[in-house]
């Protein structure tokens, strides 16, 4: 989903809906439903991917991950936290270039001080009109096309009251932030004050659990929003539903929350039907080109030696080094193969190569140095 698409849509639709997403499956689920857009959240992806508080902990790196893999995973256009741009002017330039070549449609900037914090907790604090003004004029600058938006957040209200929010949001639509996005108003009449001063597309942060009411979609356009996000409902949920299956199962009473269907699931993260995967190894001079076939019958697709190294890694096929010399003398390549079954990965050569299908020592990735890509065609190719 290209970041054009966000643009239209806050030009077009009366209302933007985005879901809050902090991992992949919540990302899938989300993106299945009729929401305009998805939020990847910062709270959420910090707790979620390393089990802390969302207080400037996470690095550019890690978050950079989480936003190419959600973004690459999802159809919708995805809207990232980028937090304070981690760090200085080039720190915000390399992090804008960074979320917008990792496909996310928008980045979210804001103007605390590091270290950062939720911005629905106490003692937070912002750095001066100028610095902020000047990371959204670098923010600008680096980005590649005005259709990946800029959304502009104030944390000044908890801080410095209302007013100074609302003439920072002024400042930063000024500075080039296409979105402006005033932090935890506390009541429904401060939330249309912002409506009615700033003449600016504007995202509340419907936070459940924070300072700012909760409000249907509806009330939200009417006093002047034109988006909203919603950053902890599924990760709230998702914590009460697992905190009350996991003592249950560890009281040993059985489970009363009504569970996912177990085959609706494995569905949604790409199996069908159970059915497992099948995969073709062929050396070509000096490279490998491996064909692996989903049964599910997906358009073809191709992942790196990054995502075959992960998938490899939990269940790696062992092949000694007499093994792999009889792979590149192997006169019928396309008669070898290696089976995928049920997670579970064993060698079965099919003509002239017998010997691997006994002997594991060596991990899948050392095995074939050369490995550079894999491609992805439905069974039967």
């Amino acid at each position: 989903m290209t970041s054009k698409t966000l643009r239209r849509l806050i030009e077009e639709k009366p209302f933007v809906t985005c879901p809050g997403v902090f991992d992949l499956v919540s990302a899938k689920f989300a993106d299945r439903t009729t929401a305009d857009a998805l939020y990847m959240t910062g709270y959420g992806v910090v707790a979620s991917y390393l089990g802390l508080p969302d207080a400037g902990l996470a690095t550019y790196s890690q978050m950079l991950d989480r936003v190419q893999i959600i973004a690459q995973t999802v159809h919708k256009p995805l809207i990232a936290d980028g937090d304070t741009g981690y760090g200085g002017l080039l720190n915000v330039h390399h992090t804008v270039r960074g979320y917008e070549k990792a496909g996310a449609a928008a980045i979210q900037l804001e103007d605390q001080q590091n270290p950062k914090k939720c911005g629905h907790t106490p003692n937070r604090h912002v750095i001066s009109v100028k610095e902020m003004v000047n990371k959204l004029a670098v923010a600008n600058d680096a980005r590649s096309s005005k259709d990946f938006l800029i959304i502009a957040r104030t944390d000044a209200r908890t801080q410095l009251g209302l007013d100074e929010a609302i003439r920072r949001g002024e400042a930063y639509a000024k500075a080039g932030a296409d979105i402006i996005f005033i932090e935890s108003p506390e009541s429904e009449a401060e939330m249309r004050k912002i409506g009615m001063a700033l003449d600016v597309p504007l995202v509340s942060n419907q936070l459940h659990g924070g300072r700012t009411p909760i409000l249907s979609q509806d009330k939200l356009r009417e006093i002047g929003y034109r988006m909203a996000i919603y950053p902890t409902a599924g990760l709230l949920a998702t914590a009460y539903v697992l905190n009350n299956i996991y003592s249950a199962l560890a009281e040993d009473k059985p489970v009363q929350e009504p569970l996912y269907d177990f085959n609706e699931f494995s569905s949604l993260i790409g199996f069908s039907g159970g059915v497992g995967f099948r995969e073709e190894v062929r050396l070509t001079g000096s490279g490998l080109s491996r064909d692996l076939a989903d049964t599910s019958g997906s358009q073809p697709e191709v992942y790196d030696r990054t995502t075959i190294t992960r998938g490899a890694k939990h269940h790696a096929v062992q092949m000694g080094a007499s093994d792999r010399g009889a792979l590149a003398n192997d006169p019928d390549p396309i008669g070898t193969r290696l089976a995928f079954a049920e997670g579970k990965l064993s060698c079965n050569r099919l003509r002239s190569i017998r010997s691997a299908k006994s002997s594991c020592r060596a991990s899948m990735i050392s095995a074939f140095p050369n490995m550079s890509r894999l491609t992805v065609r439905p069974s039967g190719l």
